[in-house]
């Protein structure tokens, strides 16, 4: 007879075996490989770990030619345990050339991440021992989801309480819908519509987490200043220069959101490589653009930006290898909620009938390993995320 052992069964197992105690770390580090992609290294750091690797049990998969050092940059695909990871860095760390130093920390970063969390302005934190669920409040006639847009503010109010009640750990309210295909509004408009709701869900609700969906830097100081803590920026601060500005001036965190172009035009810049990489690459390097300025990895959250500029299997790629941005330090969005790629992929139904469908993402999104889903129906996803969560670690109940 024999068990199959999945990863979340292991420390169990290991420890029912009966082993001493002490050897049950060295046994977990031995138990899976972690395939980690180096991106535009050095031709001779990578000839030089792929042979650390072979030496040490691993290995790193480089491209035809690499040996002779044909072009000066190449990307290595490692694969090996946390234990020969563990001695490659040892090895890296004696070797101060062709910018082995900066693979080294990158691996070390990837394999030992630091607690994520998000400091608000006020010095409130968020931690993420479980998923944060962030509810959609849309101030807007024309958001994509009808069921979603609450333009009265008695209404807005109290659908932001039942959203708190059941579980949401973040507000995000939005006065402009950016659907495909979408026309913007003015700044003028969009904060007539938002401010007002942020001043009375903060009056309401004092200790609620409220985030502004917006792209425009007036918008974004004019929300701060009105209760909302953080801010949601579709275009990862390219729409509006000066949004880098108002988040270090704010010390308030940001959401930085992959998009090409505009909600207009989007859906014609589908065109990519490989949409992770890509995806992953620019995130990375939109929210370097604020570290450099001083701005902490507790500022910032990254969102591969579902459904914007992205066709339907572009968007399946992206939620299957989310994981993929969580090698950067920093707390990841997924935001898929009720999208036309879920209505596609069920079959054509229409955005009411997508609340299967946006559970299936939320539940991806645990399994992936982010910190917080955007969701228009805060008690189903809470429901389903906590359950899972439950399943995956039950020693908590």
């Amino acid at each position: 007879m024999l068990l199959k052992i999945n990863k979340e069964m292991l420390p169990e197992a290991l420890a029912g075996i009966g082993a001493h105690k002490d050897s049950l770390p060295i046994f977990a580090h031995k138990s899976e490989i972690i395939p980690l992609k180096l991106l535009e290294v050095r031709t001779p750091a990578a000839n030089i770990i792929k042979q650390e690797m072979l030496a040490i049990g691993g290995d790193a998969v480089t491209p035809a030619g690499a040996v002779t050092c044909a072009t000066k940059y190449v990307d290595v695909l490692l694969l090996g345990t946390l234990k020969a990871y563990k001695v490659l860095l040892k090895k890296l760390d004696q070797m101060p050339y062709f910018a082995i130093p900066k693979v080294a920390a990158d691996i070390r970063a990837a394999l030992e991440p630091a607690e994520l969390k998000t400091t608000l302005a006020d010095g409130r934190v968020l931690t993420y021992e479980k998923m944060c669920i962030m509810g959609i409040l849309n101030i807007t006639p024309d958001s994509f989801y009808a069921g979603s847009r609450v333009p009265q503010m008695d209404t807005v109010v109290e659908r932001a309480g039942q959203m708190l009640e059941h579980g949401a750990g973040i507000l995000d309210i939005g006065g402009e819908s950016t659907r495909p295909g979408s026309d913007s509004v003015d700044g003028e408009e969009e904060r007539r519509r938002v401010l007002p709701v942020i001043s009375a869900l903060r009056r309401a609700y004092p200790e609620a987490v409220l985030s502004v969906d917006t792209y425009r830097a007036d918008t974004a100081e004019a929300a701060l200043n009105a209760g909302a803590d953080i801010i949601n920026d579709i275009s990862a601060m390219e729409a509006d220069p000066r949004m880098a500005e108002v988040v270090v001036k704010s010390k308030a965190p940001i959401i930085l959101m992959h998009m090409r172009g505009t909600p207009k035009n989007m859906q014609q810049n589908c065109e990519y490589k490989n949409v992770v990489e890509e995806v992953a690459v620019y995130l990375a390097q939109r929210a370097q653009l604020l570290r450099e300025q001083g701005v902490g990895s507790d500022k910032i959250i990254l969102d591969p930006g579902i459904g914007f500029a992205k066709n339907v299997q572009q968007n399946l790629l992206l939620m299957r290898d989310l994981h993929t941005l969580t090698s950067f330090g920093y707390p990841v969005l997924l935001a898929a909620s009720r999208k036309s790629t879920i209505g596609t992929v069920l079959g054509g139904v229409p955005a009411e009938e997508r609340l299967e469908g946006t559970l299936a993402t939320s539940l991806q999104a645990v399994y992936a390993g982010a910190q917080m889903v955007r969701v228009h129906d805060v008690q189903a996803n809470t429901r389903a995320v906590r359950m899972l969560e439950a399943m995956l670690q039950p020693e908590r109940f």
